[in-house]
């Protein structure tokens, strides 16, 4: 059974909670793999994983790279798994289809996006079978509390 966290992103964007936890999940000494709804957004994300901080970087690759295996976080538009992550990130509307092989799941949304909620609403409705499903609405002043 998968322990499924869904963040409901509303006072700070994806670029400044992903590297909080992400973070968390190196210091717990896991393996991440991100997939990303798109390229682009991969693109975009990649280079602020290496910025977002003047005093440190996240250590991470993207799918297809010749290192990809060893990669402790990993950069994916597709399902694939090469650097044998526990937990796997959802983000820019990449939606989980089955959470076989991980620990964790995580599926950030941006509350401001009404197809993103819609798809969210499913996502949490398919995982809930067999799956411990939590939910993680922000506050305005960017504070997390559980909701369900």
């Amino acid at each position: 059974m998968a322990e499924v966290l869904f963040y409901h992103l509303e006072a700070r964007p994806i670029e400044a909670v992903l590297p909080q936890l992400l973070e968390k999940t190196l210091e717990r000494g896991w393996r991440a793999v991100i997939e990303i709804g798109s390229t682009e957004r991969a693109e975009a994300l990649d280079a602020h994983l290496w910025t977002y901080r003047d005093d440190g970087f996240l250590p991470h690759g993207r799918a297809g790279d010749d290192a990809e295996a060893r990669q402790p976080i990993l950069l994916t538009t597709d399902g694939a798994n090469p650097n044998a992550a526990t937990v796997r990130f959802f983000v820019d509307r990449a939606v989980p289809a089955e959470t076989t092989g991980y620990e964790r799941i995580v599926y950030l949304f941006s509350g401001h996006d009404p197809d993103a909620v819609a798809e969210a609403r499913v996502a949490w409705k398919a995982l809930q079978t067999g799956n411990s499903v939590t939910y993680w609405q922000q506050e305005p002043s960017g504070r997390w509390v559980k909701k369900a």
